[in-house]
């Protein structure tokens, strides 16, 4: 996995408001996002495939992204992408460990330390804090976990941790002295007017 300060793209199709979501998927790319997650639960699965398969095309091509499948590792194996990525109600990891090859990466949502240690003990590559400010999309999972708490979990945790929930480029910052690896977002690559040029603002913040 990169070693340098991460760039987490989650899709939503339904949030995009005046782009389609393959060119959202291939500009981030392009740009120079880390990871892009394809997460389009409703999807049926032949799409699902169709969309993963482009963009495991596209990142194999630039040689920098990895491409997640949320949930679906059926569609993550068949298109070839580079792991999944897992939520509370889906798979254990340890179960999807010993399905898939070793390079394979399994990612994991976690709300709390308690779920991240846990995570971490079961073999996942990486985790999805949040959310850490507050957001919308977040309001299930109750109040937002806050830099205090983001702090504490990348304390106790050896794999990346990324911040999620209300990332906003005057926040990044933050989420990086307090530990995370990298920022998830949807907003953030999605409502931007250039992903472009996002990348090239969050890449040239201190310490890249």
């Amino acid at each position: 996995m990169p070693g340098k300060f991460q760039l987490y793209y989650i899709t939503d199709r339904k949030q995009i408001k005046s782009r389609t979501l393959d060119t959202c998927v291939a500009g981030a790319i392009a740009a120079g996002v880390d990871w892009v997650q394809i997460r389009e639960k409703d999807l049926p699965a032949r799409s699902l495939l169709a969309l993963t398969e482009a963009a495991v095309a596209r990142a194999r091509g630039q040689g920098h992204s990895f491409v997640m499948v949320n949930d679906r590792l059926d569609v993550a194996l068949a298109a070839k992408a580079h792991g999944v990525h897992l939520g509370t109600r889906s798979m254990p990891v340890d179960l999807v460990r010993r399905l898939t090859p070793r390079e394979f990466i399994a990612g994991v949502s976690c709300h709390s330390l308690e779920e991240a240690l846990a995570a971490q003990a079961a073999g996942a590559d990486y985790i999805l804090l949040g959310p850490i400010f507050a957001t919308p999309s977040k309001l299930p999972y109750g109040p937002p976990l806050g830099l205090v708490k983001l702090r504490e979990v990348t304390f106790q945790i050896s794999i990346p941790v990324f911040a999620l929930g209300g990332i906003t480029i005057d926040r990044v910052p933050l989420c990086r002295q307090n530990g995370a690896a990298g920022i998830a977002g949807i907003r953030i690559f999605q409502d931007c007017d250039s992903v472009e040029e996002l990348v090239h603002s969050l890449r040239a913040m201190p310490g890249e």
